[in-house]
């Protein structure tokens, strides 16, 4: 649809009547008058601001918060800057904001996604093949959006969910009629990293060994506090995630200087619950189970958790990915942040199918895929066990050396930044 269409949309039709209507990656302005509405998918990051002028109210929107900062301060007005003062809109909600009255009234918001939960049977082969099945229709409607005289690049390790977009992509090129040399699988690795090991033994079990591009770094390019910089976040997880992404794209761009299109796996551990409970003390089996888009979303825009600066889940950690693809100058993508396939994950009764136990919910995201990928296309997808992409892409040395920081390191590092 078009530009307008969307903005129209966006300010005349209820949230579950938007939602049904647009699909894809977008962030998006709409104004009538005084009322102003925001919406944003999964992916991508959409901020603003409310400042205080003689006429009234200013909004300012902009993806990063140093944007927001860097307009107030050349229209004079940094004594109302602080970056905990910026918003972020939640994803996959309509934000609505009216510029009337002081004290500002708060944002209104109504959700447009909301897919129904574990309405399918306990059955691993029909789920396998719905998400599957949904992971291929996406990639396959992604792909006809792409001039096919551009290059894609895979960020590949060789886990699961890096592999099912590699697959999806290979199978979609061919499908179409394409050639799927345009495609590489791009791994890092600083040090004695396992993900090329790994990257390696994936490609020969499915026999696409001529994708694989390994890019090897130094371990001195692993900058944590640039990454901060970038992704203006502090938490560790994020910011270790980022600091190797930032690594390995720019070695593709020294590599291949005109290089766009980046396609990943982000999204894919969130759709099917597949994160140590035990990192995190505040979760149980139970609340991951039984809580809709928890890892997505974080616990919701009424929650009295919820960062009213960040958002939470993937809708905060979106800029991990999306910030320093756009700093080294790609166009990213992952089709694990498409509604449609999440729909697909959020169907899976995963209650039912683990009964408590965190041993199957680990195990689960490799039995879906595994078995989807063999039902629809006749593949023995190999899975490995889990490891994040910061401890995959190095070794143990490596990491200790260049992630001696904690928390409140990398957040007096932001605050620094934000007070230049």
């Amino acid at each position: 649809m078009s530009l307008e269409q969307v903005r129209e949309r966006m300010l005349r039709e209820t949230g579950v009547a938007f939602g049904e209507r647009i699909d894809g990656s977008f962030a998006q302005i709409a104004r009538d008058g005084q009322r102003v509405v925001l919406a944003r998918s999964l992916d991508r990051p959409l901020r603003y601001f409310l400042a205080k002028v003689v006429a009234g109210p200013l909004l300012i929107v902009a993806e990063r918060i140093d944007q927001i900062r860097d307009w107030l301060f050349e229209h004079g007005m940094s004594a109302q800057f602080h970056p905990s003062y910026t918003r972020m809109v939640p994803a996959f909600h309509l934000t609505e904001i009216a510029l009337v009255g002081c004290p500002d009234p708060n944002p209104v918001y109504t959700r447009f996604f909301n897919p129904p939960r574990a309405e399918s049977p306990p059955d691993i082969d029909l789920l396998g093949r719905n998400y599957v099945g949904a992971l291929l229709e996406e990639v396959r409607d992604w792909l006809a959006t792409v001039d096919q005289r551009e290059p894609l690049g895979v960020l590949f390790s060789g886990g699961i969910d890096s592999g099912a977009v590699l697959l999806a992509l290979h199978h979609a090129l061919l499908e179409s009629g394409q050639s799927p040399a345009r495609l590489k699988a791009f791994t890092l690795s600083v040090g004695d990293g396992a993900d090329a090991h790994q990257a390696a033994e994936f490609l020969r079990r499915t026999g696409l060994q001529m994708l694989h591009e390994p890019v090897a770094i130094e371990a001195s390019a692993l900058d944590p506090m640039q990454a901060v910089e970038v992704i203006e976040d502090y938490k560790p997880l994020d910011v270790e995630c980022a600091t190797v992404l930032m690594a390995l794209l720019s070695g593709i761009r020294e590599r291949y200087p005109d290089w766009r299109k980046v396609v990943d796996g982000d999204g894919g551990d969130e759709n099917l619950k597949d994160y140590p409970l035990e990192v995190d003390g505040e979760l149980t089996i139970r609340s991951v189970v039984n809580n809709s888009l928890l890892y997505q979303e974080g616990w919701g825009v009424d929650a009295i958790k919820h960062s009213l600066t960040y958002s939470g889940g993937y809708s905060r950690a979106c800029v991990r990915a999306h910030a320093p693809l756009q700093h080294y100058g790609f166009a990213g993508y992952s089709p694990f942040t498409a509604p449609k396939v999440m729909a697909a994950a959020e169907a899976v009764p995963f209650d039912a199918l683990t009964l408590g136990s965190t041993e199957r919910l680990y195990a689960l995201k490799g039995e879906l895929i595994a078995s989807g990928f063999k039902q629809l296309l006749d593949i023995d997808f190999p899975v490995y066990d889990k490891r994040r992409f910061q401890h995959g892409a190095t070794d143990e040395s490596v990491f200790e050396s260049r992630f001696a920081f904690d928390e409140m390191d990398y957040r007096a590092h932001l605050l620094r930044r934000f007070a230049a």
